[in-house]
């Protein structure tokens, strides 16, 4: 019952802040998600430790004063990217093209024109849900695969948001059948890969220390011979963005099936990587990325095997 009513009051905020976005106009309504970032950051401090402890990891020469301005700026970013990501309703696909350039366009062209989709990946990058629905908005057949949160009313608002844009949704829960039938009709599907992913993932490098990481998109691509995309949203003003469609990583025809997921999860990881240096204050760094560690997998998988 105590949850039930937790999950409620949740609910209720979540759909306060929700509203409220919609109904200011766009450059004030990303000032409230700028003033909900510095709020997050400096009065909630909210997973704070945990995003300078990943800063601080990640950029070991960096003074400490410089790693503080990257995390203002991150929950800054991240509540703009929320407000935008709320405001999906009312938000026009003119008002989309007019304020979010996108290079790479050909990329998804070819990908059509070989039949097999596309397999979309992405990470807690920039304002990646905005991405998603302009990438919709141009008319390419875009889906997104999502997990399902915990509280069901705001999963089922979360979900609404992004079918106002027409983008589809599939459930993390029976995602192997209908990303394959995604594929097979020559659409896309669009993942994050960029979060812990237990001992189901697989380890590559990631901004200097192994990371476990979903192996899930790289599967996709191989099983199926679908291109592999990856795009990144960068900030480029208070509603300005630019949005670069990276080349496609195409499966080798041959190789073997977990050689190939792995070399593909790299290779997106590192892309991934890349975007993160150039612009960190974009990325995601309140999540436990490296919480999972090899040895202590190792270690466990030793032990079912004894």
């Amino acid at each position: 019952m105590r949850r039930k009513t937790s999950h409620f009051f949740v609910y209720l905020l979540v759909l306060g802040i929700v509203k409220l976005a919609q109904a200011l106009p766009h450059g004030a309504a990303l000032r409230f998600g700028s003033w909900l970032g510095r709020f997050a950051f400096s009065v909630a401090r909210m997973r704070r430790r945990i995003a300078t402890d990943n800063l601080r990891a990640a950029f070991p020469d960096h003074p400490a004063t410089e790693l503080e301005r990257i995390a203002r700026r991150t929950y800054r970013n991240l509540g703009m990217s929320l407000v935008e990501y709320a405001r999906l309703p009312v938000t026009t696909a003119e008002q989309m093209a007019e304020r979010i350039s996108v290079r790479g366009f050909e990329h998804f062209d070819a990908a059509l024109e070989r039949g097999k989709g596309a397999v979309l990946v992405t990470g807690h990058f920039g304002s990646w849900e905005l991405m998603g629905a302009r990438l919709k908005s141009q008319g390419y057949p875009v889906n997104f695969l999502v997990g399902e949160q915990s509280n069901a009313a705001v999963d089922k608002l979360m979900n609404d948001l992004r079918k106002s844009q027409g983008i589809g949704i599939i459930s993390m829960g029976a995602s192997m059948r209908n990303v394959l039938k995604a594929l097979k009709q020559n659409q896309f599907v669009a993942m994050l890969s960029d979060q812990d992913a237990g001992s189901r993932g697989v380890f590559v490098d990631f901004l200097g220390r192994p990371a476990s990481t979903p192996f899930g998109p790289a599967s996709f691509a191989v099983r199926t011979g679908a291109a592999l995309i990856c795009g990144f949203m960068v900030r480029e003003g208070l509603s300005r963005h630019r949005v670069t469609l990276e080349a496609p990583l195409l499966p080798v025809e041959g190789a073997g099936d977990e050689e190939e997921s792995l070399r593909l999860t790299q290779e997106y990881t590192s892309l991934l990587e890349r975007y993160v240096r150039d612009k960190p204050d974009h990325w995601l760094w309140l999540h436990r990325r490296w919480k999972t560690r090899p040895e202590r997998v190792a270690a466990a998988r030793a032990g079912r095997g004894s």
